[in-house]
């Protein structure tokens, strides 16, 4: 089963189902065994110092790998939003070298690298925050290729320009199928399996405590739940890069794609 569905939901709801999972599973799991542990400590509030030793470690050691994970997903993220920047850069740079060719030839190209633009922000941006693998854009610059390798250079000039203008399209190329094999780019199951069960570990660990007021323990409970859960939002927020209302945008290709149109 997965969890795709809490992408297409509002950053505040996503926040809060993940948050509100997390203190409910506190608060009732407090409830329920309140008497338990009452009588596991014997005497009153017997071992609460051993438990805050236990608790603290878990927590550091799950905080730990909880910070990791973070790094890594927002290397991941914004990994993937450079990628974007140099696809862009790429287009904008092989759409002014091929100013030097014939003026059919260059309208030929032009339009070309615009109708790939074009499709790459309109039809294989929504796929990808579908989870789907584009294709058609590949089309448009099988046919840029196609139209580049009808010209026979005629100088040394045209052959320079013609050698630069190959290895700008070889790097778009490269650039637009990283872009594809990252769509399904996240934290594998087995990692989401440990943030989430260790996340209720500290919860479970928090119940140990023997406090007098109820009132109070809930409280605690309801901070360090709410704070975990807050953490795990954060970090599946940043997971799946292309999906969610906090996901890599187009933003770079479509301001190249203004500039096109201009020109």
């Amino acid at each position: 089963m997965n969890f795709y569905f809490l992408y297409d939901l509002p950053n505040w709801l996503f926040a809060s189902v993940i948050i509100l999972f997390f203190v409910s599973f506190g608060l009732i799991g407090l409830i329920l065994t309140r008497k338990i542990i009452k009588r596991l400590h014997q005497a009153d509030q017997a071992h609460n110092d051993i438990v805050s030793y236990y608790l603290a470690a878990m927590t550091v050691f799950y905080g730990i790998t909880l910070g990791l994970v973070a790094a890594g997903t927002w290397n991941t993220y914004s990994g993937l939003n450079n990628k974007v920047d140099e696809e862009a850069q790429v287009v904008a740079s092989i759409y002014r070298d091929v100013r030097g060719y014939p003026d059919t030839l260059k309208r030929k190209l032009q339009r070309d690298l615009r109708n790939y633009v074009h499709n790459v922000i309109y039809v294989s941006w929504p796929q990808q925050r579908k989870g789907l693998l584009p294709t058609q854009s590949g089309l448009y610059l099988d046919t840029f290729q196609t139209h580049l390798m009808s010209y026979q250079p005629q100088t040394i000039r045209d052959q320079i320009l013609e050698a630069e203008v190959f290895r700008q399209y070889n790097n778009l190329v490269e650039a637009r199928r990283s872009r594809i094999n990252s769509t399904h780019t996240g934290l594998p199951a087995v990692l989401w399996t440990l943030v989430v069960i260790g996340g209720m570990v500290c919860i479970v660990v928090s119940w140990f405590f023997d406090v007098k007021s109820f009132a109070m323990h809930a409280s605690m409970t309801v901070l360090l739940a709410g704070l975990l859960g807050l953490m795990i939002y954060l970090i599946g927020t940043m997971d799946n890069p292309f999906r969610g209302k906090i996901s890599v945008t187009p933003a770079a290709l479509e301001m190249v794609y203004h500039q096109m149109v201009k020109h």
